[in-house]
């Protein structure tokens, strides 16, 4: 029996109510993992702009591989394997800005371009050693979103073909011109699914975030789209007024939609942002008698004349547009994130090893700024424990779950996680998608 059947039969496949627990605590899952997914893939290694000059560089680490992405010197991006031909040492570690590539090792040297300017005592081997035995081994690359993929596969899809409509859905938002706020990584005590599977449903909100309720309907549907799925809200949830699962709606919606934004932007620093809490505090210019549908509109007309003000971009995106993109993403496998016009909060775990219980995780937040008033080098906050952190009560809480579900998939009882089959597709396809990677069928 081979390694995918083991898995399979230890605990049975995936379906859209049923992901077996293995996925998550099994050794198997992180070997198969190391061998059919990471090295297949696209994956996001950085963003463009940590990279905006030739000879800057950024060191993207999964799994046992190492990889080296730099801008060149004619602008363009590449990426290579982060590894010396002559002894395997690493050449670049973390990010920053070089010349050329230089092994620390024993001094061999190679230019943007990956091809060999100097070998220490190169007359000892003779004819032995061309250039084209130790040029560095290229791996694809290609942008989206402002986001550098890397693809170890030199046979694989292309990127836009990885992305199919989820780009198509996503690119009006224009992505690529927003720039980090702030980026936070630590190191989590769970499988790298099980933490990002945590951004991947709005299912968890009524409990894990109940002082929410108050100011939304926070029942979500889920769409799969090719590997990637999202999940979002119905035209008819009203925000700004209690969930139906603690009241009746009854309110001002224009003081609760204010309050929603207030809420989110004290507790998570995400997702919203000055600009659409001055909108908010706009609404209450409107007549009492306002109905949802001109609240919604005048919010959204608030939110660009604010953000007009700050010199902030508005993106050509239309209401139609907005609510066809949902309100959260998995680009498959490890990009999670939650978009609107000005601003995104975007998540990225990662494997810690090969410890099927540790994950590196990422937290970061974007918006688009006037030009010229982008944030510069926003350093990265690094932590072994998410608790020596400042994250705000969402977050908080969410990692409070992501611990516990860890834990608790390991008892000898809990076979398989049962997601809701409307609200929960964008982890079941997630699933069901890793497994055809896994089974070689990707």
């Amino acid at each position: 029996m081979n390694e995918i059947s083991k898995v399979k039969t230890a605990g049975g496949t995936v379906r859209p109510d049923y992901v077996p627990a293995d996925a998550y605590v099994s050794p198997d899952y992180v070997r198969l993992e190391k061998e059919r997914l990471w090295p297949r893939v696209w994956q996001i290694a950085c963003r463009e702009e940590e990279i905006p000059n030739p000879g800057d560089f950024y060191t993207y680490d999964i799994a046992d591989e190492s990889i080296a992405v730099v801008r060149k010197t004619d602008g363009a991006i590449a990426a290579y394997h982060n590894v010396c031909p002559h002894r395997g040492r690493r050449l670049t570690a973390g990010c920053g800005r070089m010349g050329k590539f230089h092994c620390k090792y024993h001094g061999w040297q190679w230019n943007l371009d990956g091809k060999p300017t100097e070998v220490v005592d190169r007359k000892d081997w003779g004819e032995l050693l061309q250039d084209s035995e130790i040029t560095l081994h290229p791996v694809k690359s290609a942008s989206w979103g402002g986001w550098v993929f890397i693809n170890m596969d030199p046979d694989s899809e292309s990127l836009e073909e990885h992305l199919g409509e989820a780009k198509t859905l996503l690119d009006p938002f224009e992505m690529d011109r927003m720039r980090y706020v702030w980026r936070k990584r630590i190191t989590m005590p769970c499988n790298w699914k099980t933490a990002q599977e945590a951004f991947m449903e709005g299912y968890h909100v009524q409990t894990t975030h109940r002082q929410l309720l108050p100011y939304q309907d926070d029942y979500t549907f889920s769409r799969a789209y090719g590997r990637h799925a999202m999940f979002g809200y119905a035209p008819t949830a009203l925000f700004g007024l209690p969930s139906p699962r603690i009241s009746d709606q009854s309110g001002d919606m224009r003081k609760g939609l204010y309050e929603f934004n207030k809420e989110i932007w004290d507790t998570l620093k995400a997702t919203t942002t000055d600009e659409m809490l001055a909108a908010g505090r706009r609404l209450m210019e409107l007549p009492e008698t306002a109905t949802p549908f001109e609240i919604y509109v005048a919010f959204a007309t608030f939110h660009r004349e604010e953000s007009a003000k700050s010199g902030r971009p508005w993106p050509a995106i239309t209401p139609e547009q907005q609510m066809a993109a949902g309100t959260d993403w998995n680009i498959f496998p490890n990009l999670v994130f939650l978009q609107q016009p000005t601003n995104v909060l975007f998540y990225r775990a990662r494997p810690n090893g090969d410890d099927p219980d540790s994950c590196i995780f990422e937290v970061n937040v974007m918006e688009r700024f006037a030009e010229g008033a982008e944030p510069r080098n926003v350093e990265v906050e690094v932590a072994d424990d998410w608790r020596t952190v400042d994250w705000g009560l969402i977050l908080e809480q969410d990692f409070q779950n992501m611990e516990a579900v860890q834990k608790g998939m390991k008892s000898r009882v809990f076979k398989a996680a049962r997601p809701s089959p409307v609200q929960e597709v964008e982890i079941s396809n997630f699933h069901a998608t890793l497994l055809a990677y896994l089974d070689g069928g990707q």
